[in-house]
């Protein structure tokens, strides 16, 4: 595998790096006024409890307790220093982390920062920076502690693990999502879609959408007739985001308005499976199609005019006011963010109450496609990322512990503190052993103010979904069914019936599809660097997308600014890394055989 060159690193505004101090024992925090499908088998359940944790359980005294720090180079809310239960889990594991995440910054810049000043943190996930970390010889390899701690091994197979290891034949990090214990028990759609408001669905009847124009026109009618936010805020009708690699919402719809499952950097045909080929899915004419489209609706008013200028914050603020009617987004970028504003009681000055999910503001994803397309692939279950990863640096100063701590997170009754509670307080059980939460818990599970003082997902760290180690509920709440439809808004669950869904899955009409040798090729692609011909010409596609693909959307002479951008874009002679794109294709599917 080829790897990234160091970026950013003469950056003259650093990010703030005083929090990550090396791990060393310390009293408690004083007081404060926020994918690989690896299924655990039988056997390895049935030898759970010899194969975990080898210590005894133990409760740690305050001057036992480590104190660490982690940075994920995402978007993030910070926790309370005495967050509830992270003090529980310090307790049971001997490690307390402070998390910090992006502000401000893009990954690459961040994660550059933290190696020009020297100050790493204990944790960290590097996201597009990881590669930077590996090339400095800033990362501490997992292979020796896969072997001392089984409950980290488990979460893939071997032939997945060896997916992760590096040009140095080890592995440095591990992705912690889609890992899912025993099946696939997924409800929500977390890659990328277009999604709409239910709201808007429900005011044009709940029609079968599966169109770009029939997307706008039901878009364009509700902003007609319901111009306001009762507020008086303006409605906006779609949304995108153009900034770093956040702009993957704005350049990649082409490949599945097309039919075609997330590869991320090209498409590939399987007509003959036993010889995928690579296609471009920049030049096609759905990508001319549905440009075009967006071209249209920014005249109309209908696409905000900030989406090309906006940052990441600044879109993500945006969403949860309310006021944005769609968008083509991966669920994880934007849901999370959303969930708190939206459960929150607003005020009008005449004293009306009202809340933004009861309002409709709830999103329900959709799978368009372009004319003449039969079908397509928005979900093939869950995805292997092995380009970033929670890793451990080399400033961490007992990296056994931290090894330990990251193992003892998926102990079933710690994984359960992270993500369900604590029983009688965030969830209750009933008499079969379901877990479930009541009206109040769930509100209190959606309100920021409650979860930074009191839930500790450690969300960047090894986690599970599926099936619980119990055989009855669901690693994450988010996946147990009842709980999952209990807890929507009355709009959202209106939505679901009059479709007659039973998951946001349902909504895309995406029919089931095994996973290809090489899928996802993005996990190739998010690690070239421009060390190679190709790399640097991948480097070159990506600026001239990020500098034509805004003016082709507001140009007010599209077939003009199309040939200028197609012919811009051809002078990078694309032709080199879609080469390379197919020779990395062919060389994973002989790898499968």
């Amino acid at each position: 595998m080829k790897t990234k060159k160091l970026m950013a690193l003469a950056l003259a505004s650093m990010m703030a790096v005083s929090v990550f101090a090396g791990c060393t024992p310390s009293t408690p925090a004083a007081t404060d006024a926020t994918t690989g499908d690896t299924k655990a088998t039988e056997e390895s359940k049935d030898t759970e409890a010899t194969e975990a944790t080898t210590e005894a359980p133990k409760e740690y005294a305050d001057d036992e307790i480590i104190d660490m720090t982690m940075f994920a180079a995402m978007s993030g809310k910070e926790k309370n220093s005495n967050n509830e239960i992270k003090e529980i889990i310090a307790k049971k594991t001997g490690v307390r982390v402070q998390e910090s995440w992006l502000t401000g910054q893009q990954a690459g810049e961040a994660i550059g920062s933290i190696i020009a000043s020297g100050k790493l943190p204990d944790l960290i996930d590097g996201g597009d920076g990881s590669v930077q970390l590996y090339e400095e010889g800033l990362l501490v390899p997992w292979d020796d502690y896969l072997e001392k701690y089984p409950n980290l091994k488990e979460m893939y197979s071997e032939k997945d693990w060896d997916k992760f290891r590096m040009d140095d034949g080890k592995i440095y990090w591990a992705n912690v999502f889609g890992n899912y214990y025993q099946k696939d028990t997924t409800t929500g759609q977390n890659g990328e879609a277009f999604w709409i408001q239910v709201r808007v669905l429900e005011d044009a009847g709940y029609p079968k959408i599966e169109t770009l124009d029939q997307y706008f026109e039901v878009i364009e009618k509700y902003a007609a007739a319901h111009p306001t936010m009762p507020d008086g805020t303006p409605v906006i009708g779609y949304t995108a985001q153009s900034n770093d690699w956040y702009y993957f919402g704005v350049e990649n719809p082409p490949m599945f308005l097309d039919g075609y499952p997330n590869d991320g950097c090209v498409i590939v045909n399987v007509d003959d499976p036993a010889n995928p080929k690579v296609v471009d899915y920049n030049t096609t004419p759905t990508a001319k199609l549905y440009f075009q489209k967006l071209n249209e609706e920014f005249a109309k008013g209908i696409v905000d005019p900030e989406f090309a200028t906006q940052s990441h914050d600044e879109y993500l603020a945006k969403l949860a006011t309310g006021r944005v009617l769609g968008l083509c987004d991966q669920y994880w970028d934007f849901a999370y963010d959303i969930m708190g504003p939206f459960s929150q009681t607003l005020e009008l000055k005449d004293g009306t109450k009202y809340r933004l999910d009861e309002l409709g503001c709830d999103y329900v994803p959709l799978g368009l496609k372009a004319p003449g397309v039969s079908d397509q692939l928005y979900y093939g279950g869950p995805e292997l990322n092995v380009a970033s990863g929670c890793a451990v640096t080399t400033s961490c100063k007992d990296p056994d512990a931290a090894f330990r701590f990251l193992s003892m997170l998926l102990d079933q009754e710690i994984h359960d503190l992270r993500f369900w509670g604590i029983k009688d307080v965030d969830y209750m059980v009933d008499e079969n052993g379901l877990y479930y939460r009541t009206d109040e818990q769930r509100e209190n599970w959606k309100s920021d103010d409650y979860k930074a003082a009191h839930s500790c997902e450690y969300s960047y760290c090894p986690q599970w979904l599926g099936m619980s180690k119990d055989g009855i509920n669901r690693m994450q709440p988010s996946e147990q069914i009842s709980e999952f439809q209990n807890g929507m808004s009355e709009p959202l669950k209106k939505c679901f019936a009059a479709y007659g869904a039973e998951t946001y899955i349902d909504f895309l009409g995406s029919r089931q599809w095994e996973q290809t040798a090489w899928y996802p090729l993005w996990s190739w692609s998010n690690n070239i660097g421009a060390d190679t011909d190709y790399g640097k010409v991948w480097k070159d596609m990506a600026e001239v997308k990020h500098t034509w693909l805004p003016k082709v959307i507001m140009s007010k002479d599209f077939e003009g600014d199309w040939a200028k951008y197609q012919e811009a874009y051809a002078g990078v002679n694309p032709q080199v890394f879609l080469d390379a794109a197919q020779a990395e294709v062919l060389r994973r599917l002989e790898a499968s055989k």
